[in-house]
C-alpha cells in the first residue's frame, strides 16, 4: 500500500504558492512541460449522488464547491451540499438544463468558478463541452477533448485500440442512423447483434437482436432512447459475443504521461445491459488473463495520450480471451469498489491531476498500487422488481440506511420526504461493502440491505438480495447471462410495509372521514376495555410439567377438543351425550354481535379477550365464532381477512371446540355454489382451526342440507345438522309446521349421520311448552344423539324456553355473557348459569368469571356505538311471536329501515314482513330466506302495497331480484311447494331451477380463478381464493384494500373507525414483540396541486407524514382521472413518465397485446400493449402529457 501525501502539505502549497512550473521526463523517454495550477473551486456539471461525491472530496482538500441545478431539482439535497448553488436551464426539460453548455460556462465565469467536474452521464462524455471549458480559460476535470472526443466516438476508439495492438469485436466502422443500415450489417454478419449509442453510454440505447423480424423495431427504440439520453439517435452495432463476462479495467493517467491502473472490476451482473452489482477485482479471474488485459488497457491509455480517470471495458469469454470494447473518458458510477480495494480516492487524484500533479508525486507508482480484499457496489435503484423493473416515482416517506463496519454509502436524495421524480436516473444509494474476501463482503452488503427501510417508492433491494444470496455469485461464478438464467431472482418475498400504510389509512380516515359505513350518528366511546388476567399456575407441579415438555404454564385447561383431537368425531358426540349437566354454547363471538352490534365486532377485540375465555370456559361445549355473516362483514366492512380471525383465535383458544354456522350447499355465502367450492370450503375452514359446523339450510331443504353435512364431515369436523324452526308445535292450528315436520326432519338427519342434532330457533320463537313437546318427542326417538338448541332472545322468554329444553333432555344451549344478551341476541349466560347451580344440571360454571367477562364486554360494547341496536330498539318485543322475524336480522332490518327513510315506518316494515312471509308461503325464515322475505317487506311499504295488491299487480311490478331468483328455485324447494299464483305472475316465461341449484353447476377450477387473481394481486393465498370463490367482488376490493392501506385489523377500535384526535398518543401491536408508537400532529389546512392533505405523526419518536387526496375538494379541482384497479376496461399508466407516442385513436380496434402507447420515464422507454381485445372507446391523453402512475390512458371495450 502507499502513503499518500497529507492534504494539510496540499492546502499549504495551494494557498502560498499560485503558481509553480515542473519539468519532467517520463520513462517512454519524452519530455513535456507540466504546469502546476492550484484550484481553488470546482463546478460539478452534475447532480445527485457524483455531485456530492465530487463535492466532498473537494471539501476535504479545501476547494470551494459549486452546484448548478434544474428547475426541478430546487430541492434536491446535491445544491445543499456545495457551497454556492445555481439555477441553470430555466424553462427547459429537467434534462437539458443539465445540458446548457453556455449557461453552465456562465455560472462559471460569473462566480470564479477555476475547473469544472463533469460527473458521469450528461456531458460528461461531450469533447465540445470540455473544449468549451478550456476555450473559457477554465479547467477540465477529464481527459483532454481530443480524447473524449475519440474515445466517445466508438469507430476511432476501435482503431486506436486496433493501433494499440489491443483485441477488438467486429463492428460497424461507422455510427449507423437508419434501419436500413442496421439490416444490411445483421445480414452480412449474421445474428446475434448488439445495437449500442454512438455517442453516450450506462446501458441507454442498448438492444440486442437475436431475430430478424426485430432489426428495425429495436432500431428505432435503442436510436430514440439514445437521443433522448444523450443528444443523438446514431448507433454503433457489433457482433454479440455468448456468455461474456464484462471486466472493466481502471486507469489513472497525469499530464507527464506516466498511466496507471487500478486493477479491475467485474460488471457481469446486469440487467437490460445496465450494471447492478459490481466486484472489485474480478473474482476467478487468473492472474495471467488479469495481467494481459490491464497490460492492455495501460497500453492504450498510453497510445493515446490519456490523462485523468478513464475506464477500459472488455467482454471475457470462457476461455480467457478477452475484447475491447470501448473507452469510459470519465468517472464511472462503480469507482467505489476500486477506492475500497486500492485506497486511492479517484475524485480526489482528478483534482489533482488536472491541477498539474504527476502520479509519482501522488505516490501512484503501479508497484504501489495493490488491491486489498473484495469490494461489492450495489445499486438501489427506485425501480420495482417484480414489475419488470418499472420506475417508481413519488415522497420517500421512509427512509432508514443499513451502516456499520465494512459498508460506505454514497447517496443524494435519500431522505425521508425527498421527491423522486420521473425525470433523472432512478439511482437511489450506491452501497459498498469491503471485506477479506468475496463471501464476507457479500455477507456485510446483505446485512446492511436488510436494515435499509425505503417506504413511498418501490426499490430493487428484494431482488439485490436474492443476487446476494445466490449461490454461484457468492462463489464469483458470472457472466451476462447471470440475471437471464436465474428466474428464482425474481421470486421476492412480499414486503409488509405495515407501519407506512397503517398511517396511510389514519390520514385517509382523518382527511375523508370513516371508511366503514357508520350506521348511526353515535361516536365510539373512548375507553380501553379492562382485560382481566389470565391466571399463571406457576406451582411446582406445573414448573416440573413445563421442564417435562408436557405443558407449558401458560396454556388453558383442556378442554372437550382435545377428545375430538385424539379420538374423532364420533367420540365427541358420545362424550358429550354422556355427560349429564348442561353443557352451554357460547354465542358472544358471532351470533350476539350479529345481532345487537351488526356484526361489526372486530378480530382485535375478540382477541383481546380470548385467552380469558380459554382458561376460564375450558368446560364450554363450543364456542361460536365464524361463519355466517362474519365472513362476509369482516371483507366487507371491517376490512380484515375472516380466515386470519379464525387462525389467531384458534391459537389463542387451544382448547375449547370452535363452532360455525354453515348455509348447507351455500356455504357461507348468499347463493348456490358448485359442490367443489362447499367442499373446499369445509377442508380449508378445518385445516385453520374450525372442528363443528351447524349446517343448516334457509328452507330445511334436505338436499341442499345434506350436502353440507357431507362436505363438513369429510373435512374431519363434527357435523352438527340443525333444523330450523318456524312457527309454534304447541299450537294445533298451525299444521304446516307441527311436531310431525320437525321429527321426520330429524330421523331424515340422524339417518344422514348426523353426529349432533340441533334446532335453530333463529327468530325465538320456541316457547317453553312448545320446547317441552319438540325436545322429547326427538329425544324418545334418538336417545343416544346429543341435542344442541340455538335461540334468539328477542320476545324475553329465551332463558324460559332453553331451561324447559334442558328439562326435556337436550344436552346444549346457546346463551350469550351478559353485557351482550337479551333481545334480539341470546339469552343470558349467566341467568342460566345462576338458575341451574346446585341441580343435576349444572353448568359447573362460575358466576364470578361470568361476570368479570361481562365486563370486558359491557366497555368492549360501547366502541361500536355507530352500530348499537338499541339506538332504534330499546327493549325485546313479543311481536316476534307474529312477524317470525330472526334475531339476526332484526336490527339491521331496522337499520335498512332507517337509512332507506323508512324509520318511522318500522311498525308497518314489521307488519309487511309477515305479510310477505304469507305471501311467499310461509316460509322457514333464516339466511338467504329470510332477506328474500324482508327484501320483499321493504318494497311494499315503500311502495304502499298491501299483500292483495301485491298478488293483483305482480306481473307488471319490479320485484327485488332477491325474491324473483327465490321464486324461481336458486336457494331450493320450500316445504310446500312454492307459492301459487304469484310464482307464475312474477316470473312469467322466466327459467325455472329444478330440484338442488347447486347439482347443475359446473366446478370451479380453482388454479384458473388464482391465476385471475394473481394478474391484480400477486400475493394472494389459497385463502384468498377462496373467499373469492364466494365473494368474487367483495374479495377483490378488500385485497386491493388490504395492498393499500394494511392490517387495519390491529388498529383499535375507535382509531379503527374514526380516527385518533389530535395530540393524542396510541400504541398499534403489529405482533408478538413488535410495537408501534404513533400520535397524530397536525393536518394540513392548504392542498397541495393534486388535492392532497399532508397529515403529520410522530411514529416510535420519528417524524412521518402522508400525502392524502381529499375526495371533497378535488371535485373543484380539474384531476386526470386514475385508472380503476377493478374495471379491466381502464387502461392505466404502469409508471409515471411523458407520452411520446400514441400508436392508436379512438374508435380503432385493438387486439391483446397490441402497443397502444410509448411512455418515457427515467430515460427508459415502456410500451403500454392492450390488456384485451377491444375497442378504444375515449382516449385520455395527448402526445407530451406528463402522467403519474396508474393515471387513465385509454378505455377499451
Amino acid at each position: 500500500m502507499f502513503i499518500p501525501v497529507a492534504h494539510r502539505a496540499f492546502k499549504s502549497l495551494r494557498q502560498t504558492t499560485p503558481r509553480v512550473r515542473i519539468f519532467l521526463i517520463n520513462k517512454n523517454a519524452y519530455s513535456s512541460q507540466v504546469e502546476y495550477k492550484p484550484i481553488r473551486s470546482v463546478l460539478v456539471a452534475n447532480r445527485g449522488e457524483i455531485a456530492i461525491r465530487v463535492f466532498r472530496a473537494c471539501t476535504e482538500l479545501g476547494i470551494k464547491s459549486v452546484a448548478v441545478y434544474s428547475e426541478q431539482d430546487k430541492m434536491h439535497m446535491h445544491r445543499q451540499k456545495a457551497d454556492e448553488s445555481y439555477l441553470v436551464g430555466k424553462g427547459l426539460p429537467p434534462v437539458e438544463a443539465y445540458l446548457n453548455i453556455p449557461e453552465i460556462i456562465r455560472v462559471c465565469k460569473e462566480n470564479d468558478v477555476d475547473a469544472v467536474h463533469p460527473g458521469y452521464g450528461f456531458l460528461s462524455e461531450r469533447s465540445d463541452f470540455a473544449q468549451a471549458v478550456i476555450d473559457a480559460g477554465l479547467r477540465f476535470i477529464g481527459p483532454s477533448p481530443k480524447v473524449v472526443q475519440q474515445m466517445g466516438d466508438k469507430v476511432a476508439a476501435r482503431v486506436a485500440a486496433i493501433e494499440a495492438g489491443v483485441p477488438i469485436v467486429p463492428g460497424t466502422d461507422g455510427p449507423v442512423t437508419t434501419s436500413q443500415e442496421a439490416m444490411e450489417f445483421c445480414k452480412k454478419h449474421g445474428l446475434p447483434v448488439i445495437f449500442k449509442a454512438a455517442y453516450g453510454g450506462g446501458g441507454r440505447g442498448m438492444r440486442v437482436v437475436r431475430k430478424m423480424d426485430e432489426v428495425e423495431e429495436l432500431f428505432q427504440r435503442a436510436s430514440s432512447e439514445a437521443k433522448a439520453a444523450f443528444g443523438n439517435g446514431a448507433m454503433f452495432i457489433e457482433k454479440f459475443i455468448e456468455r461474456p463476462r464484462h471486466i472493466e479495467v481502471q486507469l489513472l493517467g497525469d499530464k507527464a504521461g506516466n498511466v496507471v491502473h487500478l486493477f479491475e472490476r467485474d460488471c457481469s451482473v446486469q440487467r437490460r445491459h445496465q450494471k447492478v452489482v459490481e466486484i472489485a477485482p474480478a473474482p476467478r479471474l487468473s492472474k495471467e488473463v488479469r495481467d494481459k488485459m490491464t497490460e492492455a488497457a495501460v497500453r492504450l491509455a498510453r497510445h493515446v495520450g490519456y490523462e485523468n480517470a478513464g475506464t477500459v471495458e472488455f467482454l471475457c469469454d470462457e476461455s480467457g480471451n478477452f475484447y475491447f470494447i470501448e473507452v469510459n473518458a470519465r468517472l464511472q458510477v462503480e469507482h467505489t469498489v476500486t477506492e475500497e480495494i486500492t485506497g486511492i480516492d479517484l475524485v480526489q487524484s482528478q483534482i489533482r491531476v488536472a491541477e498539474g500533479m504527476t502520479l509519482p508525486e501522488l505516490g501512484y507508482t503501479q508497484e504501489n498500487i495493490k488491491p486489498r480484499g473484495y469490494a461489492i457496489q450495489c445499486r438501489v435503484t427506485t425501480e420495482d422488481p417484480a414489475n419488470d423493473f418499472q420506475p417508481s416515482t413519488g415522497r420517500l416517506e421512509v427512509f432508514r440506511s443499513g451502516e456499520g463496519m465494512g459498508i460506505r454509502l454514497d447517496s443524494a436524495s435519500a431522505f425521508a420526504g425527498a421527491i423522486i421524480s420521473p425525470y433523472y436516473d432512478s439511482l437511489l444509494v450506491k452501497i459498498i461493502s469491503h471485506a477479506s474476501d468475496l463471501q464476507s463482503s457479500a455477507s456485510k452488503m446483505n446485512r446492511a440491505l436488510r436494515e435499509f427501510r425505503i417506504r413511498g417508492v418501490k426499490t430493487n433491494i428484494p431482488f439485490l438480495l436474492n443476487v446476494l444470496e445466490n449461490q454461484k455469485f457468492l462463489h464469483g461464478v458470472l457472466d451476462t447471462y447471470f440475471i437471464d438464467e436465474h428466474p428464482q431472482l425474481f421470486k421476492f418475498r412480499h414486503s409488509q410495509n405495515r407501519a407506512q400504510k397503517l398511517l396511510n389509512y389514519i390520514g385517509e380516515v382523518l382527511v375523508n372521514g370513516p371508511q366503514t359505513p357508520l350506521a348511526t350518528g353515535l361516536k365510539p366511546a373512548d375507553v380501553t376495555p379492562h382485560v382481566p388476567e389470565v391466571p399463571l399456575d406457576l406451582s411446582p407441579e406445573a414448573l416440573l410439567r413445563e421442564e417435562r415438555g408436557e405443558a407449558k404454564v401458560t396454556e388453558p385447561p383442556k378442554g372437550l377438543r382435545g377428545i375430538l383431537k385424539s379420538q374423532g368425531p364420533e367420540a365427541f358426540a358420545k362424550e358429550v351425550r354422556s355427560r349429564k349437566n348442561l353443557m352451554l354454547m357460547d354465542t358472544t363471538f358471532r351470533d350476539a354481535h350479529q345481532s345487537l352490534l351488526a356484526t361489526r365486532v372486530r378480530s382485535h377485540d375478540l382477541l383481546k379477550i380470548s385467552p380469558f375465555v380459554a382458561h376460564k370456559f375450558n368446560n364450554l361445549y363450543s364456542l361460536e365464532n365464524w361463519g355466517g355473516a362474519t365472513f362476509d362483514v369482516a371483507l366487507r366492512f371491517l376490512h380484515e381477512c375472516p380466515w386470519e380471525r379464525l387462525e389467531e383465535m384458534r391459537k389463542q383458544i387451544p382448547n375449547i371446540p370452535f363452532q360455525m354456522l354453515l348455509r348447507g350447499a351455500n356455504a357461507v355465502g348468499y347463493t348456490s355454489y358448485p359442490d367443489n367450492v362447499v367442499y373446499k370450503f369445509c377442508d380449508l375452514a378445518v385445516q385453520t382451526g374450525m372442528d363443528i359446523f351447524r349446517v343448516f339450510d334457509s328452507l330445511n331443504y334436505l338436499p341442499n342440507l345434506i350436502l353440507g353435512m357431507e362436505a363438513a364431515g369429510k373435512a374431519g369436523g363434527v357435523v352438527e345438522a340443525a333444523i330450523s324452526y318456524t312457527g309454534d308445535v304447541s299450537d294445533p292450528k298451525r299444521t304446516k309446521y307441527d311436531l310431525k315436520y320437525y321429527t321426520n326432519l330429524a330421523d331424515e338427519l340422524v339417518k344422514a349421520g348426523t353426529h349432533v342434532l340441533c334446532i335453530k330457533d333463529m327468530a325465538g320463537l320456541l316457547k317453553p311448552q312448545a320446547a317441552k313437546l319438540l325436545i322429547s318427542a326427538i329425544r324418545e326417538k334418538h336417545p343416544d344423539v346429543p341435542i344442541h338448541i340455538h335461540t334468539h332472545d328477542t320476545s324475553g322468554a329465551g332463558v324460559a324456553s332453553m331451561l324447559a329444553c334442558a328439562e326435556a333432555g337436550a344436552d346444549v344451549v346457546d346463551v350469550a355473557v351478559d353485557s351482550m344478551s337479551g333481545m334480539t341476541s341470546q339469552p343470558s349466560m349467566g341467568a342460566v348459569v345462576a338458575s341451574l347451580q346446585g341441580t343435576a344440571l349444572d353448568t359447573n360454571l362460575d358466576l364470578r368469571d361470568v361476570s368479570e367477562y361481562s365486563a370486558y364486554w359491557e366497555q368492549a360494547r360501547t366502541l361500536y356505538a355507530p352500530f348499537e341496536c338499541t339506538t332504534t330498539m330499546k327493549s325485546g318485543n313479543a311481536d316476534v311471536y307474529l312477524n317470525e322475524i330472526p334475531g339476526g336480522q332484526y336490527t339491521n332490518l331496522q337499520f335498512q329501515a332507517f337509512s332507506l327513510g323508512l324509520g318511522d315506518f318500522f311498525e308497518d316494515v314489521k307488519k309487511a314482513y309477515r305479510e310477505a312471509n304469507l305471501l311467499l308461503g310461509d316460509i322457514i325464515k333464516v339466511t338467504p330466506s329470510s332477506k328474500v322475505v324482508g327484501d320483499l317487506a321493504q318494497f311494499m311499504v315503500q311502495n304502499k302495497l298491501t299483500a292483495d295488491q301485491v298478488l293483483e299487480k305482480a306481473e307488471e311490478l319490479s320485484f327485488p331480484k332477491s325474491v324473483v331468483e327465490y321464486l324461481q328455485g336458486s336457494i331450493g324447494t320450500p316445504h310446500g311447494g312454492f307459492p301459487e299464483p304469484l310464482r307464475s305472475r312474477v316470473l312469467k316465461d322466466m327459467p325455472r331451477i329444478e330440484g338442488r341449484p347447486g347439482a347443475n353447476l359446473e366446478s370451479l377450477d380453482f388454479e384458473k380463478l388464482k391465476k385471475e387473481l394473481k394478474e391484480s394481486h400477486p400475493h394472494v393465498s389459497d385463502r384468498d381464493v377462496m373467499s373469492a370463490a364466494l365473494y368474487p367482488a367483495v374479495t377483490n376490493d378488500y385485497l386491493f384494500f388490504r395492498e393499500s392501506y394494511g392490517p387495519v385489523d390491529k388498529l383499535d377500535t375507535r382509531i379503527f373507525l374514526t380516527g385518533p384526535k389530535v395530540g393524542e398518543e396510541f400504541e398499534v401491536k403489529l405482533e408478538k414483540g413488535k410495537t408501534l408508537s404513533l400520535k397524530t400532529l397536525a393536518m394540513a389546512e392548504d392542498l397541495t396541486p393534486n388535492g392532497e392533505r399532508e397529515v403529520f405523526f410522530e411514529m416510535n419518536g420519528q417524524l412521518r407524514s402522508v400525502l392524502i387526496r381529499d375526495k371533497e375538494a378535488v371535485k373543484e379541482l380539474h384531476i386526470h382521472p386514475k385508472a380503476s384497479k377493478t374495471n379491466k376496461s381502464e387502461v392505466g399508466a404502469p409508471m409515471p413518465g411523458t407520452v411520446i407516442d400514441i400508436r392508436v385513436k379512438e374508435g380503432d380496434k385493438v387486439e391483446k397485446g397490441q402497443p397502444l402507447v410509448v411512455l418515457s420515464a427515467m430515460k427508459m422507454e415502456m410500451v403500454v400493449q392492450a390488456p384485451k381485445a377491444g375497442v378504444v372507446k375515449k382516449l385520455e391523453i395527448t402526445n407530451g402529457m406528463k402522467l403519474e402512475g396508474d393515471d387513465l390512458l385509454m378505455t377499451v371495450e
